[in-house]
């Protein structure tokens, strides 16, 4: 495998606060839109439900060693999209998951072959946090595994509409991670809420943010990448408060995939070119 980026493996400031789930949010039953949600290492969902089985087929677990590492999405039938301080050779996508300590029938394993980073993204810090990975083989779609549809255009994100995130991770802080896919809900807040509490952190223009819909509740630590639906808007999940990741006062971050749609349709384009070179990303 090949690994293309712009700089270093993650470290430093992110661990502190990270993510890894799937958000949706409706306006209404049939209106949904989608964020992907940045794929950070150890995060789960504190005090949520287990997802009915199945009902998300475009998830994805990322593993390193059998181990989870991070979620993502399927966003075309090679084409994983998840966050970029996930970045780790030798990382095998498990599509079609519902329990991923256990070997399912539905599940297809697939080694990824490619690293698409993007070029703006710098560790250490929050915007650009996005990776396109591509797999080594084509992914058989069926009723188990279905990409997500890229969001067509950008729309602007109101405060209070419900969300429901979802993801593999710890089920409460400093606690054991969930084998199984969980969901909880969450609500948009106000772009000036998140800035007040995040300062420089917060871009409006990258990211959105929320918080959990109850007294208690949420994203936490564990394993990362969770994606969030709204219409058809798109996000991946960036950063929580690493301790109290379950307090509603701080918000949770996530990456806004219609900042992003062009480059990952140049990505789509490129692939399958000779070359990788020219598009500002490096490859080792």
């Amino acid at each position: 495998a090949s690994i293309c980026r712009t700089s270093k493996t993650f470290q430093g400031q992110r661990q502190d606060i990270e993510t890894s789930l799937s958000l949706s949010c409706t306006h209404s039953p049939n209106n949904l839109n989608v964020f992907v949600v940045k794929g950070a290492s150890d995060s789960g969902i504190v005090e949520g439900t287990e997802s009915k089985p199945h009902s998300r087929p475009y998830m994805v677990s990322l593993e390193q060693e059998g181990q989870h590492h991070c979620g993502g999405a399927l966003v075309r039938k090679d084409f994983v999209l998840t966050s970029a301080h996930c970045n780790k050779l030798g990382l095998t996508a498990v599509l079609g998951a519902h329990n991923i300590k256990k070997e399912e029938k539905s599940q297809q394993r697939i080694q990824v072959a490619r690293y698409h980073v993007h070029p703006n993204y710098k560790d250490g810090l929050f915007g650009f946090d996005v990776m396109l990975l591509k797999l080594k083989t084509n992914s058989i779609l069926n009723k188990y595994v279905k990409p997500i549809g890229l969001p067509k255009k950008d729309k602007r994100i109101l405060a209070n509409i419900k969300c429901s995130v979802a993801g593999w991770g710890m089920r409460f802080p400093s606690t054991a991670a969930s084998d199984v896919l969980r969901e909880t809900a969450v609500k948009t807040r106000f772009v000036n809420e998140c800035k007040n509490i995040w300062l420089d952190s917060f871009n409006s223009s990258q990211m959105i943010c929320t918080h959990s819909s109850g007294k208690k509740g949420g994203i936490c630590q564990v394993i990362s990448s969770t994606i969030i639906l709204y219409e058809d808007q798109q996000g991946i999940a960036a950063y929580t408060h690493r301790v109290k990741c379950d307090d509603p006062t701080y918000p949770h971050v996530f990456m806004k995939i219609p900042s992003f749609v062009q480059w990952i349709k140049e990505m789509h384009r490129v692939s399958h070119s000779v070359s990788f070179y020219g598009w500002n990303v490096s490859c080792e």
